[in-house]
Parts: structure tokens; sequence; C-alpha cells
């Protein structure tokens, strides 16, 4: 973003996306547990944003670690329940459709994850330079990655390595088959400025 302040306290609409992210699961689920990692030095300025704007969604913050693998890793240390849900902070547009999809699924698999098809004509690329693949092999993951709490905590106790790239994949290291469901198109990740204009759009 070019930004000094972290995406997720950027403001759509006069709000933190974090907020509408946290809502969005709230008001899925009153009763989920919802664990928030965030880094050290950011903890105090989330608690004035909690006061500014009267946020009384109950929550628990976890401080986060030098990658996503050791911010998950110090969350899970909190989760008490049989599923676990990992979400993007700056995912603020998830639909509760696709949260009940990820939670339905995990009844009969130990880890889902949603995706969306590619619309877009796709390359692979190496050092022979480049050809065209079939796009309708490939899929965009979403969060949240859901998982078998078991599951999920005992493949955490896999050392970290750069391969990991988010939790799913962890997982499938560790002999998990991943569950594929369908996600929605505008749970986009918020990374750059286009990506605010879009979420301000659609949170209209």
């Amino acid at each position: 973003m070019g930004a000094v302040l972290p995406k997720q306290f950027m403001p759509i609409r006069e709000k933190p996306v974090l907020m509408y992210t946290i809502e969005r699961f709230y008001h899925y689920d009153p009763h989920l547990q919802l664990i928030v990692t965030l880094p050290e030095a950011w903890l105090n300025y989330w608690e004035e944003l909690i006061q500014e704007f009267e946020f009384r969604i109950p929550h628990r913050v976890v401080i986060g670690g030098q990658e996503r693998y050791h911010s998950i890793k110090n969350a899970l240390a909190y989760c008490n329940g049989k599923y676990i849900a990992i979400h993007d902070g700056v995912r603020p547009l998830v639909s509760e459709e696709t949260i009940s999809a990820c939670f339905k699924a995990l009844k009969n698999h130990p880890a889902v994850i949603p995706v969306v098809p590619m619309k877009e004509s796709i390359r692979f690329i190496d050092d022979n330079g480049s050809r065209a693949v079939d796009r309708e092999q490939y899929r965009t993951v979403q969060t949240p990655q859901c998982f078998d709490a078991e599951v999920l905590k005992k493949a955490y106790e896999q050392p970290y390595g750069p391969e990991v790239t988010d939790d799913a994949c962890l997982v499938e290291s560790h002999g998990v088959k991943i569950h594929l469901v369908d996600g929605n198109e505008e749970n986009i990740k918020i990374t750059t400025p286009m990506d605010f204009a879009l979420a301000d759009h659609l949170l209209r």
C-alpha cells in the first residue's frame, strides 16, 4: 500500500478494515471464539481504535510473530474448539455462505478451503520462457481456511520453512488431503489501493 499504517487498520467508510472482518464472523455466529493476531507494536493502537469506534464484539488479541506461521502458532495455544478457521484480517467481504460452506464440509473432511475459478488466461514461466496452461485446472485460494483442530495443531508441530505459504500447504505436507468448496468472488484480499476502492464500493 505504500503506507505506514498497516492495512488492517486503514479505514474504509471511516471504519478500520479489521472491524468489518471481525463483524462478518460474529454475525455468522456470535458464539464463535474470535482470536486476532497483531504485531506487538500495534496492540495499543488497536485498543485506541476499539475505544474510538466503541467496538464491542468480544475477541482475544494475541501477539503475532515474524511470519504468518509464527502468528498462527501463537494463536493456536488459545484455541479450544473442535474446528479452527483461519482468516485474513484484510478480507472483510467474506460471505456468510462461504463461511457456512466451509464449516459444513468440515463434518466430512479434516481440511477445507474456499476457492474461486480463474478468469484470466495464465502462463507458466520457467528458464526456457513461458507456455499457456489450462486455467480450468487452477483455482484462486481464499480464506477462511478451516481444519479439524487436532489435525491443524499436529501440522503446526512441524518447523517453519519458506515453502509454507499458507495453512493448507502446511497441513497438506503432513499428508492430509485438502477439500475445496466454492468461495465468493468479492472475498478479495485487500492489498493495493485499487482493492481499497473496490472494497469501499462493495461495502456501500
